[in-house]
This record gives structure tokens, C-alpha cells and sequence, in this order.
């Protein structure tokens, strides 16, 4: 190795050390940040940066309200957010102290086994996408007539398909402001004849491509915010609009491009955000996100309807504190094969199994190591678990054993 090349080497580790020490370390507690929940950085409203644990023990336990100790500016811990740009640095850099599982490769000696609902086991099989070839995803779904998993991310191509190996087979969907480009795409859904439908908060439509990306249907009726989207076995599109706290159900003929009917499922919900139809038994399973007073992560309610919308039963936070030892505030919900409700946990950096509408709510954990931020999942139709963690913007998939 030259003397050239050996200085840089050393000059470029200086530089990671020194960027380690000052900017992902906490100020106020000297611990290092990572992407798990405690010391994940936050931004105070003045644009100071402290790890969630120092936000909490700062926190009045009465009013929420904490100081900010470099510049006294007051605020409410429900003002915080992700500091995202540290976040990514962290997973540029690699840092040992990222505990997450690196993007874009097998982790075959890191695998854990975990117990189901259905009795079976759980092996973490692989990890795929990461920073860049994912920017921000919000929503996942699995294609079954073409056998891949649809993202849609803040990329410049919104909407990614995937083989479930990690190979990216397609992408389309321009960012934009035309009639068929996507401004803020919230969840997405694959039809059973292989059509792509997503949420689109930007002009607050819903729109429909094609395999190849060609723009079917845009349907705009007036919807407020609309947010979850999932397919029924009659292919029709179930979508939650989370600023209406109602629930519709779409009805096109996809191949056309002809919008047959919307039709209004059920109103008065509470900030309806994702939403799954078990394929098996048509039931529908939406959560909600209740406004309580309090610190960032308030309360969620996970409501159950069968296929012909009567309420089968609901569970929310405190409920779920009840028969479990933790309080579960459900981010992302699916149905197994077997008709199992199970949701992700973004706080809790879990996924939990809450049985079956009949049984419900039986509290089982299913992940519990390796998610930093777990916004939605799905499962395969050999009833592998597909996880899109936003933490590390990458799916990770886990296999029956």
C-alpha cells in the first residue's frame, strides 16, 4: 500500500471518528445514537437534537412539557420527530452501533427463530433495498399473479416491484405534478389481475397502473386524505380516508380503465390509516389512530369487520396493555393465510399476532429483534413474512421453517 493511499485511509477514518463524536452522540445523556427506539436522535421545534430516552426523562410526566436544555425554548414532546438526516448518516457510515440488519444482503448467522400463531416457526431469511434504492417507503403489497412485492417510496420512480429474492424487476411512476405522476404516495395494493393501485395524499386520488407502469384510472371523489388501500377476493379496492374517518370500497374494471362504483363502508372512524382484507374469510381489519394528549406515540385502536361489515370486535392500546405486558401501538396490519390478524409495531420495534376475528385479540409475539422502525407488512403466498421497515428503508423477509 503507498504512502498516498495510507494517508487517506487514515484521513478518512479520522473523519468518520470525528463525525461520530460530534454528531451521533447524544449531548445531553454522551451515549451514541442508533436506530434502535431508545437513543433513536430527535429534533426538538428550535432544532436542537437529543436521543428519545433524554426527551422522556425530560419530560413532565403531567403537562408533556420539557425544556430544551441548550436553549430553554419550551415545547411538548409530542412536537419531536426522527432527526432523518442523522438517521441516514448512520446507515451511510455503517456504524457498528446500528444494530439493524444490513440492507441488500443475507444474514443466515444472525437468524432467529420466533413464535407464530400458527404454530410454526419464523426464520429471518433476508434483508433488501436500503438507503437509495428505497427512499422513505410507506406502503407494501404482494402481486400475486406476477409473484413480487410492489413498494411505493419517495423515489424518483415511485413504485418499485420486487422478486422476493431482492431483485428489482421494474419501476415506474413518475414524481410530478400531471395527472398520472405521484406527489406523496401513502400505501399501495395489487389487484388480482396484476394492477398496481396506490394512495396519492398530494391531490388526494387513488390511481392505477398497469404491470408496465402505464397510468389506468385515476379516481379523485372528493376524498379528504385517503391513506390505506388493500384488495377483497372479489377484487374490488378497500381504502380508509384517515381526514373523513371513512371507509370506501372501490369497484373498477381495471383492465379498462372503467370506474364502476364508490361506495361508503363505514364512517365516523378515527384517523383510519392502514387497512388489510383477509383474502380467506373477506374481514377487514383498519386501525385507527386516537387523538389522546401526550408524548409522539399516543394510542391506536385496531377495529375488526367481517365481510359484510359488522364489527367483530376492537382493541386498542390500553386494551392490549391488559393481556400483554407492553403497550402495543399498531403501525401496519395484514392477515395470514390462516386468517391471523397481525400488525407491526413501529414503537415497540416488534410484530405481534392478535389471532384470529373470532378469537380476537390474542396477543403473540411473532418479531421481536432486528426492525428499527416497522411501518407495514404482508405475507407471501407460501406465507413467508415480508416487514417494510422504514427505519433502514428496506424489506425484510422472513421464512416459515
Amino acid at each position: 500500500m503507498s504512502t498516498k493511499t495510507s494517508k487517506k485511509i487514515q484521513t478518512m477514518t479520522e473523519l468518520v471518528d470525528q463525525t461520530e463524536n460530534c454528531l451521533l452522540e447524544c449531548k445531553v445523556c454522551f451515549e451514541k445514537y442508533n436506530q434502535q427506539k431508545k437513543h433513536r436522535p430527535r429534533n426538538l421545534p428550535c432544532g436542537h437534537v437529543m436521543c428519545l430516552e433524554c426527551v422522556m426523562s425530560l419530560t413532565h410526566p403531567r403537562t408533556f412539557k420539557l425544556e430544551c436544555p441548550f436553549c430553554r425554548r419550551a415545547c411538548k414532546s409530542s412536537e419531536t420527530s426522527d432527526c432523518l438526516p442523522l438517521l441516514h448518516l448512520m446507515e451511510i457510515l455503517s456504524l457498528p452501533l446500528n444494530n439493524a440488519p444490513v440492507p441488500g444482503s443475507s444474514i443466515g448467522r444472525t437468524t432467529e427463530d420466533v413464535s407464530t400463531p400458527a404454530s410454526q416457526a419464523l426464520t429471518f431469511s433476508l434483508s433488501f433495498g436500503g438507503w437509495g434504492t428505497l427512499i422513505n417507503p410507506t406502503g407494501i403489497a404482494v402481486c400475486q399473479r406476477s409473484g413480487c412485492a410492489a413498494v411505493v417510496h419517495d423515489g424518483k420512480k415511485r413504485i418499485k416491484l420486487f422478486t422476493f429474492t431482492g431483485n428489482c424487476m421494474q419501476q415506474f411512476g413518475e414524481r410530478g405534478q400531471a395527472g398520472n405522476d405521484i406527489r406523496y404516495p401513502n400505501d399501495i395494493t395489487a389487484t388480482l389481475d396484476g394492477h398496481i393501485v396506490i394512495t396519492d395524499s398530494g391531490d388526494g386520488s387513488v390511481k392505477v397502473f398497469d404491470f408496465n407502469g402505464r397510468g389506468k384510472l385515476v379516481i379523485s371523489e372528493s376524498f379528504c386524505l385517503p391513506w390505506g388501500l388493500d384488495t377483497t377476493p372479489q377484487n374490488d379496492i378497500i381504502m380508509t380516508d384517515s381526514k373523513a374517518g371513512t371507509l370506501y370500497c372501490l369497484s373498477a374494471d381495471f383492465k379498462k380503465g372503467e370506474l364502476k362504483g364508490v361506495r361508503k363502508l363505514h364512517s365516523n372512524l378515527c384517523n383510519p390509516r392502514k387497512v388489510a382484507v383477509s383474502q380467506a374469510s373477506g374481514a377487514i381489519a383498519v386501525i385507527e389512530h386516537l387523538m389522546v394528549k401526550g408524548p409522539s406515540y399516543g394510542s391506536t385502536r385496531v377495529k375488526v369487520f367481517s365481510a359484510d361489515m359488522q364489527v367483530l370486535g376492537q382493541v386498542d392500546s390500553f386494551g392490549l396493555n391488559l393481556v400483554f405486558p407492553i403497550k402495543i401501538y399498531a403501525s401496519g396490519v395484514t392477515f395470514n393465510k390462516e386468517g391471523h390478524i397481525v400488525v407491526s409495531d413501529a414503537y415497540n420495534q416488534a410484530v405481534f399476532s392478535l389471532g384470529k376475528p373470532e378469537e380476537f385479540p390474542v396477543c403473540k409475539p411473532v418479531v421481536t429483534q432486528g426492525l428499527s422502525y416497522p411501518l407495514a407488512l404482508t405475507f407471501t403466498p407460501d406465507n413467508s413474512l415480508i416487514v417494510l421497515d422504514g427505519g433502514d428503508h428496506s424489506l425484510k423477509v422472513y421464512t416459515a421453517s
